[in-house]
C-alpha cells in the first residue's frame, strides 16, 4: 500500500499508473506549466519535474512507496549514488605465527560475473524490450475493495519478468547465460598477510565482488581471525606468557629456554640471589609482536612467573632444621623467651574450602557470616 500520494497527485494520475501513463502527463504538464509559456509558473514546474523523477525510476519509486516524500530526502539520494555492488564478506582463520612472521594465503570462492557473450545484455544487442505485463517496473499491483470504499493495493513480483522489467524472446536469448546475463566463477584469491596485523583487521581486493550489469562491482573484505596460541597471549604489541618456576629455582636462579614464534630459542635467565616471588612479571625488550608497517619494531615479550612449592614433609625434621638456618630469621625469635604461655590460646592451621551455599538460620540469611565471600575453615 503506497504510504503517500503527493507525487502522484502532483501528476494527476493513479498509484498504479504505468510508465508509459507517467510519461504521457509529465509532457502534458511539462508543457502547460514550462516557465517559458508560464513564467509565473516556475515553482509548480519545478514540483512536477521533481515527482516524475522519482515515479519514473523503478527504484526511487519503490522508496517512495513505503516511505513517501521523507524516506526519498534521506535515502532516495543515497540509492542513486550508489551504482556499486554489494561487498562480499570473507573470515580467515590465521594462526599468531602468521601474524607475527606474515606469509601468503590463498582463499578459494565463487562469485557472479558479467556475461562476455551477450556484455550482459542476456541476449542479442537490440532483443530486450520492456515486459508488458509490468510497463517495465517488475511489479504488478492489484487493487482489491476490502469494503465500501476501502481499498487496497497490492505489489506482487511480475511473474512474466520475474522483476526484471524486461524480457527476451527465447529464440533471441543468449546461449551462454540463458538471458541471466551473469555467470558464477571460481576465483582464488592470494592473500598477503602483513607481519604484525591483528585479529580482526581487514583485507580489502577492490571490485573483486559479485559483477551486476549496471553497478561497479563491489569489494571483497577479508577478515583475519586469530586462533588461541598454546604459549603466548597477545595484548596489542606485546606477547605474554606464563612461567612455572620450582621453589629452588625462583630463590637460587634458573636457566630455561623458551621457543619464540619464529623459531628461535631464547634463554631466560635468572642470576644467583634474584628472589622471583609468585606472580611477579618480568620482560624481555624486543621479542613481541613486530608493528605493523615497522615490523623491525617490536614489543615485549611480557613472562608472568607462578611458584611450585614442594610437597609437604619434603625433608626430614633434622634436615628442616639445618635448612631453616640458611633462611632468614623468625621476626618472632626474640620475644620467645618472654612469652607468657598463659596469655595464648594455641590454634592449629587447616585446610580451607570455599563454602558452597549460604547458611539460613530460622528462614533468614546470616548475611554477617557471610559478608565479603569470607572462606570457611573445617573444624574437626
Amino acid at each position: 500500500m503506497v504510504k503517500e500520494t503527493g507525487f502522484y497527485d502532483t501528476l494527476g494520475v493513479k498509484p498504479n499508473a504505468t510508465a508509459e501513463e507517467l510519461k504521457k502527463a509529465y509532457r502534458k504538464l511539462a508543457l502547460k506549466y514550462h516557465p517559458d509559456k508560464n513564467p509565473t509558473e516556475g515553482e509548480r514546474f519545478k514540483q512536477i519535474s521533481q515527482a516524475y523523477e522519482v515515479l519514473s525510476d523503478t527504484r526511487k519509486r519503490e522508496v517512495y512507496d513505503r516511505g513517501g516524500e521523507k524516506a526519498i530526502k534521506e535515502g532516495g539520494g543515497r540509492m542513486q549514488r550508489e551504482r556499486k555492488g554489494k561487498n562480499m564478506v570473507h573470515t580467515l582463520s590465521v594462526s599468531l605465527e602468521e601474524l607475527y612472521n606474515g606469509g601468503t594465503r590463498k582463499l578459494s570462492l565463487q562469485k557472479n560475473i558479467i556475461c562476455d557473450r551477450c556484455q550482459g545484455r542476456g541476449g542479442r544487442k537490440g532483443a530486450v524490450e520492456v515486459c508488458p505485463c509490468c510497463q517495465g517496473t517488475g511489479v504488478q499491483v492489484q487493487l482489491h475493495q476490502i469494503m465500501g470504499n476501502v481499498v487496497q493495493q497490492v505489489s506482487t513480483l511480475c511473474m512474466a519478468c520475474h522483476g526484471q522489467g524486461q524480457r527476451i524472446s527465447s529464440k533471441d536469448k543468449c546461449k551462454g547465460c540463458g538471458a541471466r546475463k551473469i555467470l558464477r566463477q571460481n576465483k582464488t584469491l592470494e592473500v598477503h598477510i602483513d607481519r604484525g596485523m591483528k585479529d580482526g583487521q581487514k583485507i580489502v581486493f577492490h571490485a573483486e565482488g559479485d559483477q551486476e550489469p549496471g553497478l561497479e562491482p563491489g569489494d571483497v573484505i577479508i577478515v583475519l581471525d586469530q586462533k588461541a596460541h598454546p604459549t603466548f597471549t597477545r595484548k596489542r604489541e606485546n606477547l605474554i606468557m606464563s612461567m612455572e618456576l620450582r621453589l629452588v629455582e625462583a630463590l637460587c636462579g634458573f636457566q630455561k629456554p623458551v621457543q619464540t614464534l619464529d623459531n628461535r630459542t631464547l634463554l631466560i635467565t635468572s642470576h644467583p640471589g634474584e628472589l622471583i616471588k609468585p606472580g611477579t612479571r618480568k620482560c624481555v625488550l624486543n621479542e613481541g609482536m613486530p608493528l605493523h608497517r615497522r615490523p623491525f619494531e617490536k614489543g615485549r615479550l611480557i613472562i608472568v612467573f607462578t611458584v611450585v612449592f614442594p610437597v609437604e614433609n619434603f625433608l626430614p625434621l633434622d634436615k628442616l632444621k639445618k635448612l631453616e638456618h640458611y633462611l632468614p630469621g623468625r621476626a618472632e625469635d626474640e620475644d620467645s623467651e618472654s612469652m607468657d604461655d598463659d596469655l595464648y590460646f594455641y590454634a592449629d592451621l587447616e585446610d580451607c574450602e570455599l563454602p558452597r551455599k549460604r547458611h539460613h538460620f530460622n528462614g533468614t540469611e546470616d548475611a554477617d557470616f557471610h559478608s565479603g565471600g569470607a572462606i570457611q575453615c573445617q573444624t574437626s
